[in-house]
This record gives structure tokens, C-alpha cells and sequence, in this order.
């Protein structure tokens, strides 16, 4: 299967996926958010309030996924596929902002404990806690949690609602137990913290995509290695590799070849290091063929700050 139906399948399965993991969380969160303001448990709230994080993120993933798929047009070349990293930055700061209002939340009830309803929390939180493994299995079992990035932004919220929901569990049991009310406040900060941490992690990958960073899943000394070793190759230089989206990298670069080369010949080489690369996770490639008296510099990497002066001294 070609990495372009490959992605495909997989783009379907995580729609599905997201589909059927939004309607679950989202009709428990309404649920646990009644529960948490009866109870009067910040851990149930603060829980409910990620929850919802959960269902803005699989929603805005859901829909993320559905805009990508439009197609190219020439006011867009890459169609909307970008969507998805922006879908994830969305994702991350709502987890960041979230984490933070519970860690004020949290300060104000250290001092002043309120009332909390330990038994009627203990049998929310248990249901949340089923809710969030099934929701994790399915997401696990339908999509792409690996190396989408949208859909592993997602899975992560899941994941940290989970441990939440671990967190709201235990502290019920101590207030049962030992009437430690301050236990639903400590459970609070220690969601808030490993929410603080999903948030950051998934908004440093989607910004390292959009500055078009050097996918993590390619090995950049391995691509120049695959161009260089075809004997008909003499160098390469402005080279850049980039993620369009999740699973999708990119190539550009240009190649010096010898001047007598004829199209023919250089179409079967394109198509060569075309099929190297496909084996090195680049599914997009374009290469410019040169021959040794091209105009550029001959480092590998591009030079913008020499292509700029070099287009405004042939504007004058």
C-alpha cells in the first residue's frame, strides 16, 4: 500500500474514531459536571472541566480532520491539511489554560475547605474512570495515537481526564476514610499538573511543525546519503524537509547533475530518488535538476538571507 492510501485509511479510521469517542465524553461530562456541583468536589469539577477540554478537543480534531480534506486550490496548494496542526495548538492551550485555572481554584480552597459529598464523588469518579479507559481503548484500537499529531493531542487529553479521574478516586477513599478534605484540593493539583504537562508537550510538537522543522521521523544525514549515492548525482544543495501534517513530509532540493543529461535520464533518476525516499518517510519530493553552472550557492542547506539580496539587486 502507497504511503497516499495508506494515509488515507488511516484519515478515515481516525475520523471515525474521534466521532464516536466525542459523543461518549461529551454526554458524560454533562453528567460528571452535575455530579462535581452537587457534590461540591473541585477534583469532580476540575475533572468535568477537562472533560470538556476532552470533547472540544476531539470535536475541534473531528473537524480538523473533515476540513484537511478538501481539496488543493490555487488560493491554497496544500489544500487545508494544515488544519489538523492548528486543530492541536488549539488543543494544547485549552489544556494549558485549564490547568491553570485549576491550580487557582485550588489555592483559594487550601485555605478555605469547603463541604464535599465524598460518597456521591467516589461513585462519579469510578464512572468517569470506565469512561475514560473505554474511550482510550477505542481511540487506541480506531486511530492513529502514534503518529498523528492531531489525533495523539486528542488522545492525551483522554488519557490525562483518566488519570483525573484516578486522582478523584483516591482522594474520596481518604475523605471516607479519614475525613481529610483537603485530600479533593491536593487531587485537584496533581490533575492540573499532569494536564500542565499534556498541554505543553502536544504545543511544542505542532509548533515545531509549523516552523517547519525537520521531521523527528526523518533522518536528514540518510535523505542527502540516498540523493548522493546515485553516481549521476555531483552534488546537492538547498535542501529543506518539512511536515505538512501529521504523516505527511515534504522535499525540495536541488540536484547538479552533467550538463549532457537528457530528460529521459533525469526522469528515471527523479523517479529513483523518489522511491529511496518513500522508504525514508518522505512522501512528497520535488527536485530541481541542474547542471554545474547553476547560479546558486552549492551548501547543502538553503541560504534565504543570500536569495533575498540576490532577488532585490535583480529588482534594480
Amino acid at each position: 500500500m502507497s504511503q497516499h492510501h495508506e494515509h488515507h485509511h488511516t484519515h478515515t479510521a481516525n475520523k471515525k474514531t474521534l466521532l464516536i469517542s466525542f459523543i461518549i465524553i461529551t454526554a458524560y461530562m454533562i453528567i460528571e459536571a452535575i455530579g462535581g456541583y452537587v457534590t461540591n468536589s473541585l477534583a469532580l469539577l476540575s475533572d468535568a472541566g477537562h472533560m470538556f477540554s476532552d470533547s472540544l478537543s476531539l470535536g475541534i480534531a473531528l473537524v480538523a480532520f473533515m476540513l484537511s480534506e478538501r481539496a488543493a486550490s490555487y488560493h491554497k496548494t496544500y489544500g487545508n491539511k494544515r488544519f489538523e496542526i492548528l486543530a492541536t495548538i488549539v488543543n494544547g492551550i485549552a489544556l494549558i489554560g485549564i490547568a491553570l485555572f485549576i491550580f487557582y481554584e485550588a489555592v483559594e480552597r487550601f485555605f478555605q475547605p469547603p463541604e464535599v459529598e465524598s460518597l456521591g464523588m467516589l461513585v462519579i469518579s469510578i464512572i468517569g474512570l470506565l469512561v475514560n479507559v473505554l474511550v482510550a481503548w477505542i481511540m487506541m484500537r480506531g486511530g492513529d495515537t502514534k503518529d498523528n499529531l492531531n489525533m495523539r493531542g486528542a488522545f492525551l487529553h483522554v488519557i490525562s481526564d483518566m488519570l483525573g479521574s484516578v486522582g478523584a478516586i483516591v482522594a474520596a477513599l481518604l475523605m471516607l476514610a479519614f475525613g481529610w478534605v483537603w485530600a479533593d484540593t491536593v487531587a485537584s493539583v496533581l490533575v492540573a499538573a499532569l494536564v500542565l504537562r499534556s498541554g505543553w508537550i502536544v504545543t511544542k510538537e505542532a509548533l515545531y511543525i509549523l516552523m517547519e522543522a525537520t521531521p523527528k521521523n526523518v533522518d536528514i544525514h540518510a535523505v542527502i546519503q540516498a540523493i548522493e549515492d546515485e553516481e549521476v548525482v555531483e552534488s546537492i544543495h538547498d535542501l529543506h524537509v518539512w511536515t505538512i501534517t501529521s504523516g505527511l513530509n515534504a522535499l525540495s532540493c536541488h540536484i547538479v547533475v552533467h550538463e549532457n543529461m537528457t530528460i529521459e535520464e533525469s526522469s528515471a533518476l527523479l523517479h529513483r530518488i523518489e522511491h529511496k525516499l518513500e522508504h525514508l518517510h518522505i512522501s512528497h519530493v520535488t527536485v530541481q535538476v541542474e547542471s554545474d553552472q547553476h547560479p546558486h550557492k552549492d551548501s547543502v542547506l538553503c541560504t534565504l538571507e543570500h536569495t533575498v539580496t540576490h532577488m532585490h539587486m535583480h529588482q534594480h
